[in-house]
């Protein structure tokens, strides 16, 4: 009886299905790359003002003498540019900004909203022609299409730290998308 034999096909070289497979990630990659978009949105400060007030108010006490209680604030206005560059909208849900003074102290505030405007206005009739249209939270950013407002931001400051701060940022935060912080240029 002649010895079995068990034939053996050859073996295939696996080179050719990873190249294949490496080829097709590949193109995957790269359209993915180029189909979505590398930014959530641009931001752009496209205009500053800045308004410095100086408020006395008389205590009331009669105990003690006339005496005066001073405050120095700074409002600064900005005009703010928001363009979406995802093909859904976007939903604005909060405005801040940062400021760090030349000591490196820190002051952090939130925009004026809507409901407040009116008061500041009557309060300051000084920065009603300052002002545009307000970038309102609760927004939506359409996409590829533009939104331009105005940020009232209210520091309780006086305009020398402004002037020598390190440094100021706007940060706009999103419902659905991490939010962005600019930093808002020396004039």
């Amino acid at each position: 009886m002649p010895a079995p034999t068990f034939a053996q096909p050859e073996r295939r070289s696996l080179l050719a299905p990873i190249l294949i497979a490496a080829a097709v990630l590949l193109a995957l990659g790269t359209g993915l790359y180029l189909y979505l978009p590398r930014r959530t949105a641009d931001i752009t400060i496209t205009h500053t003002a800045i308004l410095p007030t100086h408020t006395a108010f008389d205590t009331g006490s009669k105990l003690v003498g006339k005496q005066q209680r001073i405050e120095e604030d700074l409002y600064v206005l900005l005009t703010v540019r928001v363009d979406d560059k995802l093909r859904v909208p976007l939903f604005l849900s909060d405005i801040t900004a940062n400021l760090t003074g030349a000591d490196g102290s820190t002051a952090t505030t939130s925009a004026v909203e809507k409901n407040d405007l009116p008061a500041v206005y009557t309060a300051f009739p000084a920065i009603r022609p300052l002002t545009g249209a307000p970038l309102l939270r609760e927004s939506t950013i359409e996409p590829h299409s533009p939104l331009q407002g105005m940020v009232l931001l209210h520091f309780p400051i006086v305009q020398a730290i402004w002037d020598n701060r390190q440094s100021a940022t706007l940060t706009l935060s999103f419902y659905h998308q991490a939010p962005i912080t600019i930093t808002i240029p020396k004039q």
